[in-house]
């Protein structure tokens, strides 16, 4: 272990001893060979949390730890079902009241980032922090032409603390890699590599600003939600300033019922934003808790929200973006034995899983969930369930859909808070058909054919010369298995199949320059160029599985 990690826990230890939380100490292996290190440091006692609660001790801890632990218990915050109340009341201050840094700390680092006074750059500036977050705090500013913005300040540091962390985690993970018999399945170094990514991602503004203009455009015009613009001109690494957009924060309920929202159009626009990123865009913020989701309420009937903070976004591999649509239409539908065979097909339980048994499980969990209000549903219970059920049939963890799971954990979350009458299935289900049907329709399978058109044009010009070698080899005879000299028979077969290759490699060949032209030139049916080319591709594999064979 290095020298900085293993400071780095006596550090994390000392803080959950100092905070009273000394529970979290004692069940913790890792700590066993050295806690009594701390305990008998007189200075954690003095500075003990004293006349404080359990929420507000374990949420001083957090924010005295830094921005992953702060960002653990926000992920937590959204989920009061799953705390008792004291304690997620308290650890939802840590969506946007963490304790901010010295503005004049973020004043200079603007102007070493822009090489410009505040004036120079700014019409006014205030100087205390509209908001605080884990990673950056927000002011209010205006620009020279009076256009009210806010400007987002990265915390100072920040990338030495995230990295220490990270390698701390990275041993941990190493260590539960080699240790720990989950291992395989949870996969933890995986795991950690791409929280790895997200996280350090998160430290640069300028992608941030990319990630809101993306979704900016993916929403233009949209009556569900609304982004700021940013003002590129005054966007740096560690400056992003962008419109100051006004609502309700989205948990306030007090204040959203007492302007006549209709709450339960709110919590339904919420499903549909989530599956229109995911599904429709593939391009998803994934960062939704409540301090990063605002309310705009001109029109009460017709609220619409307001997202900030897109410093964490998804995106899906085609691959997993199908078998997820596929996934939530079988559990929509209570198709079971489909859910089991697309965790087989997709690798995400192992081959030999018996299709029949995983449905079996899946049901028992799944079943006395439907048709009921999120209220009546207790998702820990079904969670904890789910865990033993993926434990018994030894699926794995899937990293790269890790961002999609926290984010829908979230939704799901704020769902709860909104409107817990919400029924989750009926909700989601019409627009994932709707989604699936225009995805399948004639116009936009042309739509992709025509958008892919280009690529298929490029590789189109390989193919000739490449069956042109395939078509010459086979003429001189290269193709022809090596037979013994021994017997005639033997080499007769050997000479029909080659000649049997050499045919079905130049009939392949002619299938593809088909299909693709047809490809090019026609627009009233083109599955039947495509029809064509699957065939060339079918040809030529068996042409090639041939001569393994022979070989």
């Amino acid at each position: 272990m290095r020298p900085r990690v293993l400071g780095r826990l006596l550090q994390i230890q000392r803080a959950l001893v100092r905070h009273g939380l000394d529970d979290f100490v004692r069940a913790t292996h890792l700590y066993r060979p050295f806690r009594f290190l701390v305990y008998l440091s007189p200075w954690t006692w003095f500075q003990r949390s004293i006349g404080v609660t359990r929420g507000e001790r374990l949420r001083l801890a957090l924010e005295e730890l830094g921005p992953i632990f702060v960002k653990f218990g926000q992920a937590l915050s959204t989920r009061p079902d799953l705390l008792p109340s004291d304690i997620a009341d308290e650890l939802a201050k840590l969506q946007d009241r963490v304790p901010p840094f010295d503005s004049a700390i973020a004043i200079a680092s603007i102007e070493k980032a822009f090489g410009l006074e505040l004036d120079e750059i700014f019409g006014s500036f205030e100087h205390k922090p509209l908001a605080a977050a884990s990673i950056a705090q927000v002011h209010v500013a205006t620009l020279k032409n009076g256009r009210e913005v806010v400007v987002k300040i990265l915390r100072p540091g920040m990338r030495e603390i995230i990295d220490l962390d990270l390698e701390v985690l990275r041993y941990v993970a190493e260590l539960a890699d080699e240790y720990w018999g989950d291992a395989r399945r949870l996969r933890p170094v995986e795991l950690v590599r791409e929280y790895r990514k997200t996280i350090l991602d998160e430290l640069d503004l300028l992608r941030e600003a990319g990630n809101a203009a993306q979704l900016k455009r993916n929403f233009a015009g949209s009556s569900l939600l609304y982004v700021p613009e940013v003002y590129w001109d005054y966007c740096r690494v560690n400056v992003m300033v962008m419109e100051r957009i006004c609502g309700v924060i989205v948990n306030n309920l007090e204040e959203l019922r007492a302007r006549g929202t209709n709450i339960p159009k709110l919590a339904e626009n919420g499903v549909e934003i989530f599956f229109t990123q995911v599904f429709r865009d593939n391009f998803f913020h994934a960062d939704m808790h409540p301090g990063n989701i605002f309310v705009q309420i001109d029109d009460p009937q017709n609220p619409r929200y307001a997202a900030v903070d897109f410093g964490i976004v998804g995106t899906l591999q085609a691959r997993d973006q199908h078998y997820l649509a596929e996934n939530f239409m079988a559990f929509f539908d209570r198709d079971y034995a489909r859910v089991a065979a697309l965790h087989v097909e997709s690798g995400w339980v192992p081959r030999g899983t018996r299709v029949d048994e995983f449905a079996s499980a899946v049901r028992t969990v799944c079943e006395p969930i439907f048709n009921k209000p999120l209220k009546e549903i207790s998702f820990a219970q079904v969670l904890l369930r789910l865990f033993e059920t993926a434990r018994r049939f030894d699926m794995q963890v899937q990293p790269q859909l890790i961002l999609l799971q926290k984010t829908l954990f979230n939704i799901e979350g704020l769902g709860r808070q909104l409107y817990p009458e919400l029924d989750l299935w009926q909700t989601a289900q019409p627009y994932l058909r709707k989604w699936r049907r225009e995805r399948m329709s004639p116009r936009a399978v042309l739509r992709r054919v025509r958008a892919q058109l280009p690529d298929a044009l490029l590789a189109l010009q390989q193919v000739p010369p490449i069956f042109q070698t395939a078509v010459r080899d086979a003429t001189e005879g290269h193709l022809r298995v090596q037979v013994d000299h021994a017997g005639a028979a033997e080499r007769r077969e050997a000479m029909r199949l080659s000649d049997a290759q050499r045919d079905t490699t130049i009939a392949a060949a002619v299938l593809w320059l088909s299909g693709s032209i047809w490809l090019a030139f026609s627009t009233q049916i083109p599955w039947l160029g495509w029809l064509q080319m699957v065939a060339a591709i079918v040809l030529f594999v068996r042409s090639r599985s041939a001569k393994t064979r022979g070989q």
